[in-house]
């Protein structure tokens, strides 16, 4: 529904980030939550992974399956979530409720440390692997190899041939270059 309102024609593939978006946001909160809530916790997903997919697209994110705003962004909802709908007793056992349920601001506070601490660590981490990696082995595929797809370089052979674009004139210039 919000592709069709936002983008104006329903899309197959922010249908299926739409389901797994509910499925994220869902995941740190299934303890905590009501079915009413988590009902309205689907409808928040996705809503929110269309927009999110938008707004990497905009910012020129590489993206092209949506998984930054499937994975990374109902991640964060759903950890954020905890601190505004969890509720005492959901789960069988006692827990904070959240903000929404007369908890207050502790539980998102905590729930808000969290996401930025696992962010900074995993920006920190990343950054250092793939600094890492780019000065050993390399990030770059050959300008060849990436004209013929890396399903051949990678795999040796070619993955749906019949979306293959085939540019030998690019393939001889490279080979051509290097002699």
């Amino acid at each position: 529904l919000t592709s069709v309102i936002v983008i104006g024609k329903p899309d197959l593939g922010m249908s299926i980030n739409g389901l797994l978006a509910g499925l994220v946001i869902i995941t740190p909160t299934c303890a905590y939550v009501s079915v009413p809530s988590s009902m309205i916790l689907g409808a928040i997903s996705g809503v929110f992974v269309v927009l999110a997919v938008i707004f990497f697209d905009r910012v020129k994110l590489d993206d092209p399956v949506g998984a930054l705003a499937v994975h990374l962004g109902n991640g964060v909802l759903g950890t954020l979530a905890v601190g505004l709908f969890a509720q005492d007793g959901i789960g069988g056992t006692a827990s904070a409720n959240g903000l929404f349920f007369g908890g207050g601001l502790t539980l998102l506070k905590a729930q808000a440390i969290g996401v930025v601490c696992v962010g900074a660590f995993v920006f920190g981490v990343s950054l250092l692997t793939w600094f890492v990696i780019k000065k050993t082995i390399g990030i770059r595929v050959s300008l060849k190899e990436e004209i013929e797809g890396l399903d051949i370089g990678e795999h040796g052979n070619q993955a749906y041939p019949e979306f293959a674009v085939h540019k030998l004139s690019y393939s001889v210039t490279v080979t051509d270059n290097k002699k």
